[in-house]
């Protein structure tokens, strides 16, 4: 990104739009990467107004423990900020003497920006970029080699950074993706930094800016892989070598086909949904599964959808079984022709190629799956979506068969689990800022802002978790709930699309109303394009689709509630959280 163009994203803001606030930290003169800062901030939060507040010059610990609240935080240390005799504006001797106290002096000043991170509230997110311009030439050895002192230095800011990111603390920026994009030659600008204290190249501000952007302001990750098999998941055409003769590993000269499969396992153990679109005959595709020699694991993929026919009308068959949208898929093939296939018929859906012949290009592609699927954390929750998934398909296809539907959910032993101390649980917010079928109004939050809008004492918050005979499902659902007066106002409530047809929203409306003990609760509907499911259940209560925010008595609901089998537990803070 040039200046001008940065400059242009931050005077486009809408001036009505509500502030997001971050503190920049930093002891240098951060003129442009203030702006770029802000810019690519702004591109990841349109609707937001980007207001970045700077800390005093020299004084990155000072700014620190001012910080009490916001949106965000920055922190961009550099080597004068652990020790001010590694500064080139430093007018002081680097004698022997220097030297040897260096890393005594470093250890106190990170000691003490740790002591004030941990202080900064955990609503606050914060990205944190170590030092990434070259040392000063102050130790003894030739430039070619590290000195011990060196080391410890470094080795003393890792610990640092390691120990943050262990506590939650702080989001760290990965140094060799820098590298990549910011070449160390080109990062350093030593004229402006001894006329104005502003050490970064313009390509180096944008690049930092760039990484820090996406580290506090992570882009939504995609939550499903599909991907085809001959020529992609393994090298050959296996309706015609057969099953044995398809290979992934080095002896078949097909390991990029292997380490494909290797990145694909490790993303399903992670929570992305892992499918299979395939022209292929389904026998022999078992039976390749069936080796035991497969990187891939049977158990890591569902569904596998094989048959001669489109492979878009594959792919529409697992976006259903999975109950996503198209945008949050990746579809990968080896042949360009099926990739525009499927992207002709279902717009949205990132569509890559598999580079079978080129190394280069196959690593690059590895590397991009990874980025697209990448979670900061990974939850229980994460790890029981594919096990969710098999699950709602046997439910469905078991309550389509031949027990009648209210026989079938009388028959399920299904327990519902309302978790009142989860408000601060990382799963809770990742679930309301990622639904969208069943969302009352599509509105998302900040940490910050939730944390605002759940701290209140006359807030409640309940994240609901369902598991029935078939398996857990996990945490499906979250509303949260403001007393007001003799009333309520419920303005968050969403629910994953795997707790469909359960009646859960039913009990969780039953709970409201036994919690709160209001006669009558407001809700904060908005239709969107996506709320259907939503607004189908408001209009099971009330005789019509809500077009606005509406209220419902208890004799509504009650009137309308269908029989409800489920065991309810209620979970308070010293027994769901320790």
């Amino acid at each position: 990104m040039k200046i001008t163009e940065a400059l242009r994203i931050v005077q486009g803001t809408a001036a009505d739009a509500p502030p997001f606030r971050v503190t920049l930290a930093c002891g240098f003169t951060p003129l442009h990467l203030h702006t770029f800062v802000q810019a690519h901030l702004q591109l990841a939060l349109p609707a937001r107004a980007i207001r970045i507040t700077e800390g005093l010059y020299g004084d990155l610990c000072g700014t620190l423990e001012r910080v009490t609240e916001g949106d965000g935080l920055i922190v961009v240390i550099e080597w004068p900020d652990i020790d001010p005799r590694l500064d080139y504006r430093n007018s002081g001797a680097w004698s022997r003497d220097t030297i040897a106290s260096i890393l005594e002096h470093a250890s106190l000043a990170l000691e003490r920006m740790k002591q004030a991170i941990s202080r900064i509230s955990s609503a606050v997110p914060i990205a944190l970029s170590l030092p990434s311009l070259p040392l000063a030439p102050v130790f003894s050895a030739p430039g070619w080699q590290s000195q011990n002192t060196e080391l410890l230095l470094r080795s003393a800011l890792l610990q640092f950074a390691a120990e943050l990111a262990l506590d939650g603390k702080a989001r760290v920026i990965n140094a060799e993706r820098l590298a990549e994009e910011s070449p160390w030659e080109t990062r350093f600008e030593l004229k402006s930094e001894l006329k104005a204290g502003l050490p970064y190249s313009i390509k180096h501000a944008d690049a930092l800016a760039c990484l820090l952007a996406k580290t506090l302001v992570p882009p939504a990750p995609k939550k499903g892989v599909i991907s085809d098999l001959d020529d992609t998941m393994w090298r050959g055409i296996v309706g015609e070598v057969g099953p044995e003769e398809v290979h992934w590993d080095l002896q078949g000269n097909a390991q990029i086909h292997g380490l494909y499969q290797k990145l694909l396992g490790s993303l399903s153990d992670h929570g992305t949904l892992v499918g299979v679109a395939s022209k292929n005959d389904p026998a022999v595709v078992a039976k390749a599964f069936e080796r035991p020699d497969m990187v891939l694991r049977q158990e890591q993929v569902f569904p596998i959808e094989a048959s001669w026919n489109a492979k878009s009308g594959a792919v529409k068959r697992i976006l259903e079984i999975w109950n996503i949208a198209a945008d949050s898929v990746i579809f990968v093939d080896d042949s360009p022709m099926e990739l525009a296939e499927v992207a002709a018929q279902h717009p949205g859906i990132e569509c890559i190629l598999f580079p079978k012949e080129d190394p280069a290009a196959a690593l690059q592609m590895l590397r991009r799956l990874r980025d697209l699927c990448g979670k900061d954390k990974v939850s229980s929750d994460d790890a029981l979506r594919l096990q969710s998934i098999r699950q709602g398909a046997t439910f469905r296809e078991l309550a389509g068969g031949g027990s009648a539907p209210e026989d079938f959910l009388e028959q399920a032993q299904a327990t519902v689990t309302f978790d009142f101390a989860a408000a601060e649980e990382p799963r809770t917010l990742e679930l309301v800022n990622k639904t969208n079928q069943f969302n009352l109004n599509g509105r998302r939050f900040t940490p910050a802002d939730w944390h605002k809008s759940t701290s209140s004492d006359r807030s409640l918050v309940a994240a609901v978790s369902y598991e029935d005979k078939f398996g857990p499902l996990g945490t499906i659902a979250v509303v949260k709930a403001e007393f007001r007066g003799k009333g309520a106002l419920v303005d968050t409530w969403v629910m994953s699309c795997r707790a469909f047809s359960r009646r859960i929203e039913h009990q969780t409306l039953k709970m409201l109303f036994d919690t709160t003990g209001v006669d009558e609760i407001e809700f904060a509907f908005e239709p969107t394009a996506k709320n259907g499911p939503t607004q189908e259940f408001f209009a099971s209560l009330l005789g019509e689709i809500p077009t606005a925010a509406f209220s419902l008595t208890r004799s509504q609901f009650e009137d309308h509630c269908p029989a409800l089998y489920h065991e309810v537990r209620e979970l308070k803070k010293a027994e769901a959280h320790g």
